[in-house]
């Protein structure tokens, strides 16, 4: 879809498609570290294996792989509301009334932290 701006806010139109790509950046990076909480505890159980092949180590993967696949949607919804926002302020800018604020932003910080107290409780656990 090819839009036509009003060359006088060109410059806040590709503010806003920057934001948009930081945006989709920071949503690979979440889906990115979700993937390695999955696999982390598979890593750490064949380092302790090469270390020790005598002794079987059994980990329970349940808690990092529910963490990591929260942490994969997580970085999901991000992408979803980060376009979804890119679409609400290039409406904004076009009828020259931009407000600030995001319950986005403030959901996906809220889950972010929340999936930061599950995994410190589960490394704390797994001492």
């Amino acid at each position: 879809m090819i839009e036509k701006y009003n060359s006088k806010k060109i410059n806040d139109h590709l503010a806003n498609e920057r934001t948009f790509l930081a945006w989709i950046t920071a949503s690979l990076g979440i889906m990115g570290f979700g993937f390695v909480v999955v696999k982390f505890s598979l890593f750490i159980q064949q380092v302790s294996l090469m270390l020790n092949p005598q002794k079987q180590l059994e980990i329970e993967h349940e808690y990092s792989g529910i963490v990591g696949v929260a942490v994969v949607i997580i970085g999901s919804m991000t992408v979803v509301l980060a376009y979804m926002k890119y679409r609400k302020v290039a409406k904004q800018i076009e009828e020259e009334s931009f407000t600030s604020g995001s319950y986005g932003i403030a959901m996906i910080a809220v889950c972010i932290f929340v999936i930061g107290l599950l995994l410190g409780w589960y490394l704390i656990d797994s001492f």
